[in-house]
């Protein structure tokens, strides 16, 4: 008797779900970059710090309170007080805000001017690319913060001074770095399709230049912060950053800070160690960044 085969119905298991990439980011992070994973804790609380400062702070950051000039630090005065009386850790808290604001601001304008003189000038080549390149050397060759101390000295101290000219100092020299990645991208298949289809040079540096470099973009972006915030305190340090009374860490370590220095040191020591704190941390978690996207990098 013949026997009846049956159909076989094939049976779906359900498939894990991969966790998404962020979380499988930062999985990576705390595994593969201890180091980064703990400047990027950091910077995230030196960036709530600045946006609240106005909640955290027992005291305005101008507040003179005489009767308690120069204390050391104790239970309610955190980092001491200051030859005027002045809360050291409610004038950090405020000046972790302009921190946050001077670095984020001119870090983000650094990056456009890096993109656009980046991108043009590696994808059309030629002259341009000669006469811009010329004009990089020339403004790199120059010490950054001569550059720095002409331009505040003729335009006047700031905020948007500041901003601006960090922003333009940064992104001419990281614009070097974007056309090496553009030159490598563009020699790719799939930029030389898209031009043989018909495709403009805009929309080629548009859709699929930019795409294709914004992991160096991302990087550039996160050590500009830092530096930007360093450029600024040593601008306020030299006297040419924010005027006073504003309160930056810069200037929290000259005048009042050098006189009073040996009476009380925690005048200069808490700024200087938020300060290192903060660029040695954003700085390492730049770097994390950097090996965690180049694939070259997590290759090897």
């Amino acid at each position: 008797m013949a026997e009846i085969a049956h159909d076989t119905v094939p049976v779906h298991r359900p498939t894990a779900r991969r966790p998404s990439a962020v979380i499988e980011f930062f999985v990576r992070l705390f595994r593969e970059k201890p180091l980064g994973a703990f400047g990027a804790i950091f910077c995230i609380i030196f960036l709530f710090a600045g946006i609240f400062a106005d909640v955290i702070a027992p005291y305005g950051y101008n507040q003179i309170m005489p009767i308690n000039r120069m204390k050391a630090p104790n239970a309610q005065f955190w980092f001491g007080t200051d030859n005027l009386g002045r809360d050291i850790f409610s004038r950090i808290l405020y000046g972790a805000r302009l921190s946050v604001i001077i670095g984020l601001s001119s870090a983000m304008l650094s990056t456009v001017i890096a993109l656009f003189i980046g991108i043009v000038s590696g994808y059309l080549g030629g002259k341009l690319d000669m006469i811009v390149q010329r004009f990089v050397d020339a403004w790199l060759s120059f010490p950054p913060l001569v550059i720095l101390i002409v331009i505040v000295a003729v335009v006047g101290p700031g905020m948007l001074t500041v901003i601006g000219i960090l922003g333009i100092q940064g992104g001419i020299g990281a614009s070097r770095i974007i056309r090496s990645s553009v030159l490598s991208v563009r020699e790719q298949s799939y930029v030389h399709a898209a031009q043989s289809i018909g495709g403009t040079k805009i929309r080629v540096m548009l859709r699929h230049i930019l795409p294709n470099v914004m992991a160096p973009v991302i990087v550039l972006f996160t050590l500009g912060v830092g530096n930007a915030i360093l450029a600024e305190s040593a601008l306020s340090f030299l006297g040419f950053g924010v005027p006073p009374p504003a309160p930056t860490w810069g200037g929290m370590l000259t005048g009042s800070s050098r006189n009073y220095m040996y009476l009380a040191p925690w005048m200069a020591l808490a700024p200087g160690i938020c300060l290192t704190l903060v660029v040695f941390s954003i700085n390492m978690f730049g770097d994390a960044l950097r090996d965690l996207l180049d694939p070259r990098m997590r290759n090897r």
